[in-house]
């Protein structure tokens, strides 16, 4: 076997293309929830032309997946999503494709429980130094790479492609991750426009250099190139690092869920369809996922789940030398939640976001309500796992010129 070069980087732009894994439920519901015969019928035709060819991840042929063209996917799902920096294909504004890496800024997981009665988004940090199995090389596969014991987890897609990140977050989390996508800035463009905006509060004002985000405090709609700079933005919120840009990520990706299982939204099925398009033409999807039918039943499994059972988590980190390690013990915790399908409870604070003070309040929540004997017991998770449901309200916490 071989072992990888390590890419040596100069000062590159301060960006992080943002991989919102709204884009995968969305473009899955929008397949479900278009109910017209004709609408649904030219939609299915034009996808299917449309889409990026899949990608091949490790025990694909091994293990082939058939599941009925109607109905939700039964038991549990994993799917692995990653945002790459690449800029080749992309707008020049974005940088020189020949003067960046390809590497996974961004990398998040879905799980699904069995019972598809609650799931969990988990965004794990670019920087942070983990084990990297062997891997496949995409132009060699009969040479793999060697295995390597600490290296940060974003450089696993330039080592060997998307089934690499999909090996090392495997391993690293326990689960067994059978579907991924990856994105670039233009899916991200894409997917902000055709849901038509996406509403985002902003708590203190942000000002960032890099990115060129300058926003009030107040409701900002984003969406376009703005969505995409204001999901980039890192010295513009919390302390300026990467894991406070991720709970300024799950502001927005908390919005997005909530305007995608809007009423407003599911009801138009023009709509639904630029959206499942949008996603499917600027998205790359592993063999598994780019079945149509896959992403129904997919889709089906995540219709139904309550916005306040659907959480967007950190995965817990320490500090290190160039970067942070996991916290075994809090993630430990948080992965026996997951696999054993349990609902988890938060207590974490995110560092990068505050609470709404403008909030809607729900007429029809109850202080006191009895708890579901058959259901499965909630995990409560240790402060340092933090996060935020999809039904929580939250704003950016900015920061200013003046404090970076």
């Amino acid at each position: 076997m071989k072992t990888p070069t390590i890419a040596r980087h100069g000062r590159l732009k301060k960006s992080n293309p943002f991989a919102t894994i709204a884009k995968v439920l969305a473009a899955t519901l929008a397949v479900v929830m278009v109910s017209g015969a004709s609408v649904a019928a030219i939609a299915a035709y034009d996808l299917a032309r449309s889409v990026k060819p899949s990608i091949a991840l490790v025990g694909d042929d091994e293990s082939p997946v058939s599941i009925p063209k109607i109905g939700a996917w039964e038991g549990g799902v994993n799917l692995l999503l990653v945002g790459s920096d690449s800029r080749k294909g992309q707008d020049p504004a974005f940088g020189d494709e020949d003067d960046t890496g390809d590497l996974n800024d961004v990398t998040m997981l879905l799980h699904i429980s069995a019972d598809h009665s609650s799931a969990t988004v988990v965004s794990f940090p670019r920087d942070m130094f983990v084990s990297i199995p062997s891997c496949p090389d995409p132009e060699d596969p009969e040479s793999p790479f060697d295995s390597m014991s600490y290296q940060k987890l974003n450089t696993t897609l330039m080592y060997g492609g998307l089934p690499c990140t999909v090996l090392t977050v495997s391993e690293l989390t326990g689960l067994d991750i059978r579907f991924a996508a990856e994105v670039q800035f233009s899916g991200v463009i894409a997917m902000s426009n055709a849901v038509g905006g996406v509403p985002v509060c902003v708590g203190a004002r942000i000002e960032d250099e890099y990115t060129g985000v300058f926003l009030d405090p107040g409701e900002h709609t984003l969406m376009g190139v703005d969505a995409l700079q204001f999901l980039r933005t890192r010295h513009g919120v919390g302390d300026g690092s990467d894991l406070t840009r991720i709970s300024n990520q799950q502001v927005f990706l908390s919005s997005l869920m909530r305007t995608v299982k809007s009423a407003d939204t599911l009801s138009d099925p023009a709509k639904l369809y630029s959206l499942a398009k949008a996603a499917l033409t600027n998205v790359v999807l592993s063999e598994q996922l780019q079945n149509i039918d896959n992403m129904v039943a997919i889709a089906m499994a995540l219709k139904d789940i309550p916005l306040d059972q659907i959480n967007f988590v950190q995965y817990p980190t320490g500090g290190a030398e160039g970067g942070v390690v996991p916290n075994v013990e809090a993630a430990d915790a948080l992965m026996a939640a997951l696999i054993s399908d349990q609902p988890i409870q938060l207590a974490g604070e995110t560092g990068g976001s505050i609470p709404d003070p403008n909030a809607p309040v729900d007429p029809n929540a109850t202080v006191d309500a009895p708890a579901d004997p058959a259901a499965p017991t909630t995990a409560v998770l240790p402060s340092d796992v933090k996060g935020q449901s999809a039904g929580q309200y939250t704003c950016s916490d900015g920061r200013t010129l003046d404090d970076q």
